[in-house]
């Protein structure tokens, strides 16, 4: 895939790129967004959760940014080498025409892998074209001051907590505490930048044109051999190749975790207030990424997931909200306390900037059957369950047979108190059961008659409280008449059948009320207060749900013109951010796990169901 950006324009009078006018590279331990134009504006280093070395995408002026473009006038179009995370970003004009590969090399020995090398190849392939180069941090969300120490084709940048190291075939200049570069290129000829982190042990070392072409040949090999293990050959290979290399850039390799999506504070509204820190690791979201990754066959990549679980004791807590977190660092550490940075603007203005997410205090029971689900997966398609992982399991559900019924904050997170949600009673209920089957098929040890006991509690209650007699529909609530598009989730999570009379006058319902074209609104604000101002776009993992509920109901034809207009919303290389907005733009967090894997999940099943 390629993008066009004639004609163009940048957001805020160019000082801010669209959201989707992105692509994405990484280390597996961090990543960096690289703009349509050839600019780096979000890269956190050493690690996902670190403070921004760019952030231009959240302040134009005080972010700071890697800026490398032509000095004329150009067309760009940028793609990704087939089948892997090396992107290039090409610039036409009238005398030339050369591209930019960004990549970030995966390396497992642990001196170069705390590098976090980020390499920039400028080659020109026809003419001559002139370039300029701009580099400039700004460390600690930009609140650290940094020095520049500038020696030939080498410039160290030092803050009291980070220090990068810019080698350069390039001439380079200062600019402050800046650098920048201008030189001209002719057919066939290159310049290599390279940025690394310094510190443990890791000296300066220069990236020279013979090793900057190695490394981008190994970072093509590593992507395209990960890749080959997919079983995935179906109509949508390309967009769910696409979706399992995003998913695989989110995970941090040392630890196995998964984060929602890199980045921070991108706006689920412009100017409003739905800015959130997804540099996290959600219980639900990654367990979901479990889920997708073992339909295409990536095994080690949910193995790992499992070794976060339980090398960090995951199942065995007792916080005040239950056994398990909604969500815990990348490397499992429970404390995540949200603050915002005012000095940064946010994206087209659209503050607070928010660090941190307090929404880790919240009590949401779906979390239970989201990760046992997973659990029973692994078991199932992956490796048996341990005696220690069961004794976990069993400890988990025992508690949730006690605790199940009661009111919480819900899938969506909401800011507005406690309510009984049908979707976190669907996924109880979904724990139960899944466990229930582990031990049957395994013959573990579990209290069987109250775990069955609680689980028919779960779906009669369901059943006759969060089912709507006068919408026709089950609704978000208990007794209540909001719908919500979670409930989406009930055929797929085989509580109901996808043809019973019910859930299909739901479907109906839900088209109705929260479809708009092939996009789903989660819930109605205006119904169903979240305790947060302004409305949203709709939310797209809901979409895909959609077109998989579709499928399962056997409306074939309407799920498959549903899953290729979701498709013509990808950005130009085939990412998602969290949501879309009224006009078809991309907003919130991007790119985002949830998207990409319900986008796997949708293109599998309903790709089964074509034959």
């Amino acid at each position: 895939m390629a993008f066009d950006t004639t004609g163009s324009e940048q957001e805020d009078g160019g000082r801010y790129t669209p959201i989707s006018d992105h692509g994405l590279i990484g280390d597996l331990r961090t990543t960096a967004l690289v703009a349509a134009n050839g600019t780096i504006d979000w890269y956190c280093c050493p690690r996902f959760d670190a403070p921004s070395v760019f952030g231009s995408i959240l302040d134009a002026d005080r972010g700071g940014s890697f800026e490398l473009a032509a000095e004329v006038r150009t067309r760009t179009r940028q793609f990704y080498f087939p089948d892997t995370n090396v992107l290039i970003t090409r610039f036409f004009a009238a005398d030339g025409v050369a591209e930019i590969q960004d990549f970030m090399p995966v390396v497992d020995e642990s001196r170069e892998a705390a590098r976090h090398r980020l390499i920039r190849r400028v080659i020109c392939v026809r003419g001559t074209l002139p370039f300029r180069a701009r580099i400039a941090p700004r460390f600690g969300y930009g609140t650290e001051p940094h020095t520049l120490h500038l020696e030939g084709h080498t410039a160290v940048f030092r803050s009291p907590s980070l220090a990068l190291a810019l080698t350069a075939t390039a001439p380079l200049e200062a600019d402050g505490p800046d650098v920048r570069s201008h030189f001209k290129l002719l057919e066939g000829e290159s310049h290599v930048f390279a940025l690394d982190r310094l510190g443990d042990d890791v000296p300066p070392r220069a990236c020279p044109r013979v090793e900057a072409q190695e490394q981008a040949e190994a970072t093509v090999r590593f992507w395209r051999h990960w890749l080959a293990r997919s079983r995935y050959h179906g109509r949508w290979r390309e967009m769910v190749n696409r979706s399992a290399l995003v998913l695989k850039l989110l995970t941090y390799a040392p630890t196995g975790a998964i984060v929602a999506a890199p980045t921070t504070s991108l706006p689920e509204q412009i100017g409003g207030e739905r800015n959130w820190d997804y540099r996290y690791v959600w219980v639900r979201d990654a367990a979901f990424c479990v889920y997708a990754m073992l339909r295409l066959g990536f095994t080690s990549e949910a193995e790992a997931f499992m070794g976060f679980i339980s090398e960090r004791g995951i199942l065995r807590g007792s916080g005040e909200t239950g056994p398990l977190q909604i969500m815990y660092g990348i490397d499992g550490r429970t404390d995540l306390p949200e603050y915002e940075l005012p000095h940064l603007e946010g994206y087209l203005g659209s503050g607070p900037v928010r660090v941190g997410n307090a929404a880790t205090g919240q009590l949401q029971l779906d979390i239970y059957g989201a990760l046992i689900d997973s659990i029973y997966l692994y078991d199932k398609w992956g490796q048996p369950i341990s005696s220690d992982r069961w004794d976990e399991v069993g400890a988990v559900v025992d508690w949730l047979c006690e605790h199940w019924d009661q009111p919480d904050e819900g899938v969506w997170e909401t800011r507005a108190g406690r309510r009984n949600f049908v979707y976190s009673r669907l996924m109880c209920w979904v724990a139960l059961e899944r466990a229930m089957r582990m031990a049957n098929r395994r013959g573990l040890p579990a209290d069987l008659t109250r775990w069955r006991e609680s689980r028919d509690a779960i779906y009669r209650q369901i059943m006759r409280r969060g089912w709507s007699a006068d919408r026709g529909a089950f609704v978000q609530g208990l007794d209540d008449q909001v719908l919500d598009a979670s409930l989406l989730m009930m055929p797929l999570a085989k509580f109901v059948s996808p043809t019973d009379p019910k859930w299909l006058s739901t479907l109906d319902a839900l088209t109705t009320d929260l479809v708009s074209d092939s996009l789903v609104y989660r819930y109605d604000p205006t119904a169903s207060p979240d305790g947060l101002r302004g409305p949203e776009g709709t939310f797209s993992i809901c979409s895909f749900w959609y077109v998989e509920a579709l499928a399962r109901a056997g409306r074939l034809e309407e799920a498959r013109l549903a899953f290729e207009k979701m498709l013509t919303y990808a950005n130009h290389l085939g990412l998602f951010a969290e949501e879309i907005g009224p006009t078809g733009e991309q907003l919130g967090n991007f790119p985002q796990a949830f998207t990409h894997l319900s986008l796997i999940s949708a293109a599998f099943n309903l790709d089964r169901a074509l034959g």
